[in-house]
């Protein structure tokens, strides 16, 4: 679309939400939250009226609200199972939303996080497996397998994502649908081998064998590791020269040219470095939740997108979206049996919640894109 042809009232928010500083974005963001809120609430109500319930206190609206919320926000304070999937969830998304976080500041969109996440478990959990004979006992020998599984995961991932980055680099591939098909591939990939080389003895599932009991973590340790790469990620980016380069090569590729800033370079391993993110979290996955393998990984890539998203793109944003993601998705397990709330209506206040949060980020991308405001 030509910018120039946009109804001024859009083109004037859009050069706006350009310009606007980071205390003035995360004001929208804030004020779009609350809104989904209110509308969620609303819809909630709506809902109810044509559900069969005897509340004397709601009358005809069946489905409360405000308990909606107190479940989907606030369980994790009150309910132990809800606040240990809360912190799973949020280690999680914090790899997987730091993972896109830092393709986008590369100007690059990598939507393939999931396939990496997932060979990145696959090479944790053979290297866990493989190691584990060889490792002392104790908790030495965990750390020693855990930390192996996790480099093996991370490097794994990186390699896989520096495809569509030279791709991208050096034959204009489009990095949207290369990290698309390569979601698929992945997964397939994974499958037949697990399926044919190193299926579980007497396994019904596709699975690979257990890790070392050693090796494993809790979700806290996992949340603070998270925790600690998404800081180190924001001093890589803004307190040196690579990550000034690698954010220049995003925004403005021709003046990180004239500087003397290899963009092609630098597109590699900007997909690179999400990549290793994003097998490091696959590495979590296996070693926190499921201590192997197993077929039908989480779509937890792609929740890194929405992740990221509503972080505005930012990985100190992540530190914040990630949380608020992964609370979400664990308290809506317990609305369905706890209120009787369907949980296709959980899943619609969720969207809403995304989709009027992540709206003024991507007029303000496509702004930033077309060179409107006075900002760059």
């Amino acid at each position: 679309m030509n910018p120039d042809r946009l109804p001024g009232p859009i083109a004037g928010l859009m050069g706006r939400l350009v310009d606007a500083s980071a205390g003035e974005r995360l004001a929208v963001s804030v004020a779009a939250l609350l809104t989904a809120i209110l509308i969620g609430g609303v819809v909630t109500l709506v809902a109810g009226v044509f559900a069969t319930c005897s509340d004397p206190i709601l009358g005809p609206f069946c489905y409360n609200p405000l308990a909606v919320y107190r479940y989907l926000f606030l369980a994790p304070l009150s309910d132990p199972f809800v606040l240990q999937e809360t912190l799973k969830n949020s280690a999680l998304l914090l790899f997987t939303g730091l993972a896109v976080a830092v393709s986008f500041r590369a100007g690059l969109f990598n939507i393939g996080t999931q396939g990496q996440l997932v060979l990145g478990a696959l090479a944790a959990a053979l290297v866990a497996v493989r190691v584990g004979p060889a490792a002392p006992d104790g908790a030495v020998g965990g750390v020693l397998i855990a930390g192996v599984a996790m480099l093996a995961g991370a490097v794994v991932g990186g390699l896989y994502a520096a495809i569509p980055g030279a791709l991208k680099a050096y034959a204009d591939a489009n990095e949207v649908i290369t990290t698309i098909m390569l979601n698929f591939i992945a997964s397939d990939v994974a499958f037949f081998l697990v399926s044919a080389y190193f299926q579980k003895p007497g396994s019904g599932s596709v699975e690979t064998r257990d890790v070392p009991a050693a090796a494993t973590f809790g979700p806290g340790l996992a949340l603070a590791m998270a925790v600690l790469l998404v800081l180190a990620v924001t001093y890589l980016l803004w307190g040196t020269a690579f990550g000034y380069d690698l954010r220049t090569a995003g925004i403005q590729p021709d003046a990180a040219d004239y500087a003397g800033v290899d963009a092609k370079r630098m597109m590699v391993t900007s997909m690179t470095l999400s990549g290793a993110i994003g097998g490091l979290g696959g590495a979590v996955w296996v070693l926190m939740s499921v201590g192997r393998w197993v077929n039908g990984v989480p779509a937890l890539g792609f929740d890194g997108i929405t992740v990221s998203v509503l972080a505005s793109n930012n990985p100190l944003g992540v530190l914040f979206a990630g949380p608020l993601f992964g609370s979400m998705q664990a308290g809506s397990l317990s609305i369905d049996f706890q209120l009787g709330v369907p949980r296709q209506l959980v899943g619609v206040i969720r969207g809403l919640v995304i989709l009027l949060v992540a709206m003024p980020e991507l007029f303000r991308t496509l702004g930033v894109r077309w060179g409107m405001g006075g900002v760059r």
